[in-house]
């Protein structure tokens, strides 16, 4: 489908330029037709006329090529001429396969860069499409590689949140991994979870149904002996202020353990082993 504008300018360059602007693209993106040559004024004073131009662009009316097509330009940029990119047709969007020698630094730390790409191709596959068109990108398969490894990360710390009690919270994540870490936490019986946090920061927290459980803090050997050791300071203490004639009670009170300082993180990132 053509998209074109008819513009005016005093020579043919500018006409071509305004054309341009009408269309909302760099002179570099399109073609153009010349209407009319711009004519001199008689003695510079009568007659005369401006350059007349149509300027014109193909424009792709499927947003999965149109995705692909910007992809291709970007990745060429990028230093990757070759990259091949498969389309898979989907109900109101398409998945677009990346292949090649050497793109695996396409995918980015834990995905970063590839879903940079995705929305930018969504953006372009969205400006061709009146209605909302989903586009995913992949590379060697890292996304069904990618879910699974989040949804055994869910099933762990949902596991761990009900044995101990606590609350756990993950590391930021994006809106479709957080959905995998919540779909895989309702399997698990007794743990529930829920989102936090802002903008980039937002991430996942699991916990036990009821909430948090008040911790215990002994075990079956060490409190007890430690609890003898104290008793016996303790004795020894009175004793020794009972002999030396101090009848106040100087008795040494055992200290409770140390408080993190408040801007310490409760609990710290919690990944997935590789």
């Amino acid at each position: 489908m053509l998209k074109e504008a008819v513009a005016q300018g005093a020579t043919v360059e500018v006409a071509f330029a305004n054309a341009c602007r009408e269309l909302g693209v760099d002179t570099t993106e399109a073609e153009f037709e010349i209407l009319e040559m711009p004519t001199k004024k008689t003695f510079g004073i009568f007659g005369g006329s401006p350059a007349k131009v149509r300027a014109y662009i193909e424009e792709n009316d499927d947003p999965a090529q149109a995705a692909a097509d910007y992809l291709k330009a970007v990745l060429r940029e990028m230093g990757l001429p070759d990259v091949e990119i498969g389309i898979t047709r989907e109900e109101a969007g398409a998945a677009l396969s990346l292949s090649g020698e050497d793109i695996g630094f396409i995918i980015g730390h834990r995905g970063e860069t590839l879903d940079s790409l995705q929305y930018l191709a969504s953006l372009v596959a969205n400006h061709v499409e009146s209605s909302y068109y989903r586009i995913t990108l992949d590379v060697g398969n890292y996304r069904e590689k990618r879910k699974e490894t989040l949804e055994a990360l869910g099933k762990k710390m949902a596991l761990r949140a009900v044995k101990y009690g606590r609350n756990n919270a993950l590391e930021p994540m994006n809106p479709y991994e957080r959905r995998i870490i919540h779909t895989a936490v309702q399997t698990v019986e007794g743990a529930k979870s829920w989102s936090e946090g802002e903008d980039i920061r937002r991430h996942v927290v699991i916990g036990p149904e009821g909430g948090e459980r008040a911790q215990r803090h002994n075990n079956r050997h060490g409190d007890r002996r430690s609890d003898r050791r104290g008793d016996r300071r303790g004795y020894n203490n009175r004793r020794d202020n009972r002999q030396s004639g101090n009848r106040s009670d100087n008795t040494p009170r055992a200290e409770g353990p140390k408080s993190d300082a408040p801007d310490m993180p409760i609990y710290g990132k919690i990944e997935a082993k590789k």
